[in-house]
C-alpha cells in the first residue's frame, strides 16, 4: 500500500499462547502487529476477549487485498477457539474495521452453532453494505455502526450506531437515541 505498514490492533485476554502465535502469524504478512495483553475484567461474564482492529474499510477491497484464504483461517481459528474452550467459559471477538462509517462485528454467542455460524457469515455483510448504510436508514452523521448476529434470523444486523456524542440503538423497527 505505501512504505509504512499499517498497524493492526490485537488486544486479548484469556487466549492461549498458540492461538496468539497463529493470529499473529495471519496478520502479520499483512499488518505490523501490535499486541497488547488485557487484564480480566472483574464484572466480565467472558473467559476470553479478543478485540480486533484493522486499519482499513469492510469492503470488497478489504478481501481482494488481505485475499480470501488467509480470511478463511481466521474465521477457522476463530472457530478452533470456541471449541477449545467448555460451554461454560464465554468467548467474546470483537473485529473494527476503520473507514466512514467504522464497522465492527461482535461475536459472542454462547451456542456453539450460532457462534460458528455468524463467524462464517461475516463477508457476507458486505452484500448488504449498501442497504444498511443508507443515509434515509440512518440516523444522521454515523462515525461508527456496531453489527451483532441475531440468531433467531441467522444473519448479521446493525445493532448500534454512533452520531456525534449520541448512541443509539435499534428497537422496534427505529433508531432509539440511547445516551
Amino acid at each position: 500500500m505505501n512504505d509504512h505498514p499499517l498497524e493492526a490492533h490485537l488486544r486479548y485476554h484469556g487466549i492461549s499462547p498458540w492461538e496468539i502465535e497463529v493470529i499473529h502469524g495471519y496478520l502479520s504478512s499483512r499488518f505490523k502487529v501490535i499486541q497488547e495483553e488485557l487484564e480480566p475484567e472483574t464484572d466480565s461474564e467472558f473467559v476470553t476477549v479478543l478485540n480486533l482492529d484493522i486499519p482499513l474499510p469492510f469492503n470488497e477491497k478489504f478481501f481482494q487485498w488481505f485475499e480470501l484464504r488467509r480470511w478463511e483461517k481466521i474465521k477457522a481459528l476463530f472457530k478452533e477457539m470456541k471449541r477449545r474452550r467448555s460451554k461454560r467459559q464465554l468467548i467474546k471477538i470483537q473485529i473494527n474495521f476503520s473507514g466512514s462509517p467504522k464497522i465492527s462485528f461482535i461475536i459472542d454467542s454462547s451456542d456453539k452453532y450460532w457462534y460458528n455460524n455468524s463467524v462464517e457469515k461475516i463477508d457476507f455483510v458486505i452484500e448488504m453494505l449498501p442497504y444498511h448504510l443508507a443515509p434515509e436508514k440512518l440516523p444522521s452523521g454515523v462515525t461508527s455502526v456496531i453489527y451483532k448476529f441475531d440468531s433467531e434470523h441467522a444473519r448479521w444486523g446493525l445493532k448500534t450506531v454512533y452520531s456525534g456524542s449520541k448512541k443509539f440503538e435499534f428497537k422496534d423497527n427505529t433508531w432509539k437515541v440511547i445516551t
